[in-house]
């Protein structure tokens, strides 16, 4: 889960917008919100090896340099992998590549752009196995990556 706006609650606690929260398989909880959120929720994508919940405010957490200039990214998952946020700086472009076990984008702010279209904030974008793109964002985004999880 990904807090958008306002702040989103369970029997753990509050979480103001930009925290993520990862409840592993087969884990529950009484989720509430007193004055209103809005989530970005991704089911059934987690490994069996990502067993302990992890919360990560992202508004607090280290980014770390990615792979081209313009680029950083937050991996939010310490057990796994897959999940990421990556921000990109005005005319950031990076190189042409395909997804092997194919690819989703959530654009949480901004405009991520490839030669398939171009995605304003809110836009979610599924390729499947082997996809091939070149993503660029002329204006800066923030985007939530999900990768490696749609072999089927």
């Amino acid at each position: 889960m990904f807090v958008l706006d306002g702040i989103f609650s369970d029997e753990t606690g509050g979480y103001p917008s930009g925290t993520y929260i990862m409840n592993p398989p087969g884990s529950s909880h009484s989720p509430f919100s007193k004055a209103g959120c809005t989530l970005f929720v991704k089911l059934r994508h987690l490994g069996s090896d990502q067993v302990e919940r992890e919360v990560i405010n992202t508004k607090t957490a280290h980014w770390c340099q990615g792979m081209v200039p313009g680029l950083t990214v937050m991996p939010l998952m310490r057990q796994g992998s897959g999940s990421t946020l990556v921000r990109w700086a005005p005319q950031t472009y990076f190189n042409p590549h395909k997804h092997y076990g194919g690819e989703e984008i959530f654009v949480v702010d901004g405009v991520f752009e490839d030669e398939h279209g171009r995605y304003p904030a809110d836009s979610w974008i599924r390729s499947p196995h082997m996809s091939l793109h070149q993503p660029f964002s002329k204006d800066g985004c923030t985007i939530f990556v999900k990768t490696g999880h749609l072999m089927a």
